[in-house]
């Protein structure tokens, strides 16, 4: 397998070196100095085949010089108080750094209500977030270890997770098929914690569907998870939501959750984009009110079937005897 994998990344490169403007440019910002690790990520998302490989990272680069997502750092979400709307209601945040140096994020996936904002501010936000990890966060946990980090973990919070969510599908559904065609292989492993009833029966059926090399990624914990998660990140790492056992998305009290606009790497990274911006003003003028307008690209048939089956099964407990069921947390025995 080894010499099979290197023979592809061998030809793989082979295609991207001839690579012509403004492809080339645009390749450089995603790959940011580390081209062999951005072919592995493709391969690994088309298994290991070079067409599919190279014909998904063209549409990626494509995808990228339509939608100057090059330059979306310089584009501030203005004004702030819209900014701090947006992190309200789209849970997200960078809680600290696994013991191997990777960084952990947390997504509130069942309290993200997705209700203060136009969707095209919320795709602007998840996308400026895709950059600021690729560009800034990932460089800085290499040089932090003394190796090259290309992933992170996420922690993903079920906890208010309710048949309502299916109002939700669409906005998560737009967030996935951006992050699985254009930012492939970003995350090692999602870990789920404070699963409710609903997720569970989403889980059951949606489980089958996924590719091997997907399912190994999805760890499904008990509760909030904390004795699993420090096997890989210290205390101080874990999100809030998983700091004490049986306390749901609870924090302690002189602690600013990770969501928050408040918290320093929110702070951090709207600094940047507005510095960014800044910078800009010369060539482009001062930075101007209103959200970018992004292609989503069509999600790939097994993404697309993967939502139907959640849909179909939130309609069904919706139906049927489902609602009347409790959703607390329950126990799950792996993923």
């Amino acid at each position: 397998m080894a010499a099979a994998s290197e023979e592809a990344i061998k030809q793989f490169s082979v295609l991207m070196e001839q690579l012509e403007e403004p492809l080339k440019t645009t390749f450089q910002n995603v790959h940011q100095g580390y081209p062999r690790g951005t072919l592995l990520r493709f391969l690994k998302a088309r298994e290991w085949n070079v067409p599919k490989a190279y014909k998904m990272l063209m549409d990626c680069l494509n995808w990228r010089l339509q939608n100057e997502i090059d330059s979306v750092l310089a584009k501030p979400i203005l004004p702030a108080d819209l900014y701090r709307s947006i992190r309200d209601t789209l849970l997200v945040g960078l809680t600290g750094y696994s013991k191997q140096g990777q960084p952990v994020y947390a997504f509130g996936v069942g309290l993200s209500t997705f209700d203060r904002a136009s969707v095209n501010y919320y795709l602007q936000s998840h996308i400026q977030m895709n950059e600021y990890r690729d560009r800034v966060v990932l460089p800085g946990a290499s040089e932090m270890s003394g190796k090259q980090i290309n992933t992170c973990l996420k922690v993903m919070d079920m906890t208010g997770l309710k048949l309502s969510a299916l109002n939700q599908i669409k906005m998560l559904s737009t967030i996935t098929a951006v992050d699985d065609l254009n930012y492939p292989e970003k995350t090692e492993t999602y870990y789920i914690v404070n699963a409710p009833y609903v997720f569970s029966a989403c889980w059951k059926v949606v489980k089958p569907l996924l590719q091997e090399r997907t399912k190994k990624k999805i760890k499904v914990l008990y509760g909030p998870g904390r004795d699993e998660l420090l096997k890989v990140m210290d205390y101080a790492s874990l999100p809030h939501f998983c700091k004490r056992e049986g306390s749901g998305s609870g924090s302690s009290s002189d602690e600013v959750d990770c969501y928050s606009y408040d918290h320093p790497f929110h702070q951090e990274l709207y600094n940047y984009v507005k510095q960014q911006a800044l910078r800009n003003q010369d060539s482009v003028g001062p930075a101007k009110q209103g959200s970018m307008h992004v292609r989503v690209p069509t999600p790939d048939l097994e993404e697309a079937k993967i939502m139907e089956t959640i849909q179909s099964e939130l309609h069904s407990l919706k139906g049927g005897d489902g609602i009347s069921r409790s959703f607390s947390r329950i126990t799950i025995e792996g993923p």
